[in-house]
């Protein structure tokens, strides 16, 4: 039984001092801390489907599904139950515990309600976790999510409350949280976490770790972004973000979030095999898995089971890939490639 107190009172200077740390002695702190509270080798496997693509209303600058930007993406209504289950199937199949579901809204509409319901139905009838983000959420909406059965309910804060403007204009901070009380309320688990490398300072790096950690219950998914630069996005040109300030994120989230599940998202397709294996080690415990992240890329599942293998590093459902296994996993990935552009993911193509 893990001995750490879980606190919900961390200040501004603490999280910054914890960032300032020599790079050895915060990792050691945050894989102590990991070891404690989960099996420092398991990783959770989750798939992310865009049901629903493009023609967001909403301003946000690092997203290709927005209205506002030329990206070249073209909108898609939503998705057919069947299609949906399709990929469900397809995803426990190659080793994922949780299939997530993602729309392109700024809130979903009465009318798609009955859809999304069946959809979180029929998923969780193959025996897997249901994840869905689909914006802002009303009390009623996330109480019928929640009747219907969905296990978690994905909405990031994605910056800093000071940052945000710069990023955000057409949604508040408080919008977001507002829809974290009311998934919790409904009994709902949270996904929340955000995206660094968007040209914020390392204090808003911390204020956004800040905002998580010090809601009334940790999310118990905390995903971490690093953005995906995409052509015709405001942020198509900002500049990189230092590899090692996303290793001192993941390891500062495993600290004072110590029982939240962090999962590495959205920029692993650019990261390194001995990045992505610096993150394990801070305590990132989960990744999404598959050839793409809503609209963006992601690697492929042979990548991911092999470095499990090279690493010793295994699902939370079912054992690593073997060497055997290699050659199989990477047929499987190059058939789903040609069901993708290189830059987007075609959901009607599933």
């Amino acid at each position: 039984m893990s001995s750490l107190a879980i606190r919900h009172d961390w200040t501004k200077a603490e999280i910054e001092a914890l960032f300032a740390l020599p790079m050895n002695d915060l990792l050691f702190k945050a894989h102590s801390i990991h070891r404690e509270t989960f099996d420092p080798n398991e990783v959770q496997i989750s798939r992310l489907l865009s049901i629903k693509t493009g023609a967001c209303p909403e301003d946000c600058k690092y997203c290709p599904q927005s209205a506002r930007y030329d990206t070249g993406l073209e909108k898609e209504r939503l998705l057919e139950i069947e299609k949906v289950i399709t990929e469900a199937k397809s995803a426990k199949a190659a080793g994922a515990s949780r299939f997530c579901m993602g729309a392109a809204w700024r809130n979903p509409r009465e009318r798609d309600m009955p859809y999304l319901t069946q959809m979180v139905k029929d998923v969780r009838a193959l025996g897997m976790e249901t994840c869905m983000t689909l914006g802002m959420l009303s009390k009623e909406q996330s109480d019928e999510l929640a009747k219907a059965g969905l296990d978690y309910y994905n909405h990031n804060l994605d910056t800093s409350p000071e940052y945000y403007g710069d990023v955000i204009t057409t949604r508040t901070y408080q919008n977001r949280i507002d829809t974290l009380t009311n998934v919790r309320q409904s009994g709902m688990k949270v996904c929340s976490g955000g995206i660094v490398g968007m040209g914020e300072k390392a204090t808003d790096r911390a204020g956004l770790l800040q905002q998580l950690a010090n809601l009334d219950q940790h999310p118990d998914s905390v995903p971490i972004n690093m953005l995906v630069k995409v052509a015709g996005t405001p942020f198509e040109k900002i500049d990189d973000l230092d590899p090692f300030e996303f290793v001192r994120t993941i390891a500062v989230a495993r600290i004072i979030m110590p029982k939240s599940r962090v999962r590495l998202s959205a920029g692993r397709e650019s990261m390194t095999d001995e990045l992505q294996s610096m993150c394990f080690f801070a305590g990132a415990n989960s990744i999404f898995y598959g050839c793409k992240l809503l609209t963006t890329p992601n690697p492929e599942e042979n990548d991911d089971m092999s470095l499990f293998r090279r690493l010793g590093l295994h699902p939370e459902q079912g054992p690593s890939a073997d060497i055997e296994s290699d050659t199989a996993l990477l047929a499987k990935a190059n058939a789903k490639k040609d069901k993708a552009t290189q830059q987007f993911f075609d959901a009607a193509a599933l």
